[in-house]
């Protein structure tokens, strides 16, 4: 799965204008398109709420840039830090360049958080550079290149007519750290003795999955653990999930691992999962759609359920193991198995927001990634606010 997203993800970054075929849009098209992706936002975003005045913030810098838009290249780009402006990881462009940002958690190694005036490491991705390099938690990011890394957060944020305050912050630096995808990081990391090293840090992209099956199992003190390498989207991933489930005893504890989801995937596999582990349907999320509120004045909420699957069925405790690159449907299965009954367990997920669906701008079919649904527990805590017990 991982190797097939990293090829999809090098082929939407070639250049723009192979993407579509027949005849070019006008110049004021091109225009027109990047005019409209302020309104498309306003009208589609799911939260809204999370700026002061329920609006995207379009700064009179990105505005300009919009009117100054005249081809594929230039709206790309237009896009993309528009986009940027919502401080989200999930809502993004569905084409890049080569330097464009890395995709934050999928090809990130570092969780950073402000505190205070530092920037503290707070988790460090399973076999990654960042972790082959000793990096570790506690330790902090003092610098990115030559910059402090608070200048380079306010930087970010200036470069885009907006100031660092709020989610923005958390947001900047993560993605300074994953860094341009075309190219090594280069990172000043302070260790929790005072000790700072300059490393240079391989991109994540183009490193590939290796030969990793979409799911790994073993056994460890009578428990069948089962880590999903990434694969959630993969739709190899339920026969192989199925076909390690046959094996196990009955009443057997079984562990699922989805600290290496960072990529989500979809409700198909994370219902064959769960199937696993009912008898008769049940409730495993909610869902709201903010958009046909605004559109109609009448707000629409609905329960997703699971289903039972024929002939598969498991009895024996279901523990879940989440952690920072637990991202998107890795935290839709991880609220459903808990609302199935599993303990879930470990840090903090991605905490990226709601469902995405892709909209296609008029002229030139650019598509923009929106989480246009509010996903909840069935308790209606919010997705993006579940905390697992820890471990």
């Amino acid at each position: 799965m991982r190797a097939l997203l990293i090829l999809l993800l090098l082929l939407s970054a070639l250049p723009v204008a192979a993407q579509s075929p027949g005849a070019e849009p006008s110049a004021e098209a091109f225009r027109a398109d990047a005019r409209s992706i302020e309104g498309l936002i306003n009208s589609q975003y799911a939260y809204l709420d999370r700026f002061p005045d329920g609006a995207v913030p379009i700064s009179p810098t990105l505005r300009a840039e919009a009117e100054a838009v005249s081809d594929r290249r230039a709206l790309l780009r237009y896009a993309e830090r528009a986009v940027a402006a919502l401080a989200d990881p999930h809502a993004i462009t569905g084409s890049a360049f080569r330097d464009s940002w890395a995709l934050v958690p999928s090809f990130s190694d570092l969780w950073i958080e402000p505190e205070g005036e530092a920037w503290r490491i707070t988790a460090v991705r399973d076999r990654s550079p960042a972790a082959t390099a000793g990096i570790e938690p506690g330790d902090s990011l003092v610098a990115v290149g030559e910059v402090p890394t608070g200048a380079a957060v306010t930087a970010f944020w200036a470069d885009l007519g907006l100031e660092p305050t709020g989610q923005r912050a958390g947001y900047a630096v993560r993605v300074l750290a994953a860094g341009r995808r075309d190219r090594p990081r280069d990172l000043t990391v302070r260790d929790r003795s005072g000790v700072e090293r300059r490393l240079t840090l391989p991109t994540l992209y183009g490193a590939g999955p290796g030969d990793r099956p979409p799911v790994s199992a073993h056994e460890a003190d009578d428990t069948l653990v089962i880590r999903f390498n990434d694969s959630l989207g993969d739709s190899e991933t339920v026969a192989a999930f199925d076909a390690v489930m046959a094996t196990a005893q009955p009443g057997q504890p079984v562990v699922l691992d989805l600290t290496d989801t960072a990529s989500g995937g979809n409700t198909v596999v994370a219902r064959a999962v769960m199937g696993w582990f009912v008898d008769t349907p049940a409730a495993y999320q909610i869902h709201n759609r903010p958009a046909e509120a605004r559109e109609t004045g009448i707000p629409r909420q609905w329960i997703e359920q699971v289903l039972p699957r024929p002939g598969k069925r498991h009895r024996g405790r279901v523990t879940v193991r989440v952690g920072r690159w637990t991202g998107s449907m890795g935290e839709g299965l991880a609220i459903g198995l808990d609302a199935l009954g599993a303990e879930v367990t470990g840090d903090p997920m991605a905490g990226l927001l709601g469902a995405i669906e892709d909209h296609r701008l008029t002229h030139s079919g650019l598509v923009i990634k929106l989480p246009t649904e509010r996903l909840s527990t069935v308790a209606g805590t919010p997705r993006e606010a579940f905390r697992p017990r820890p471990e």
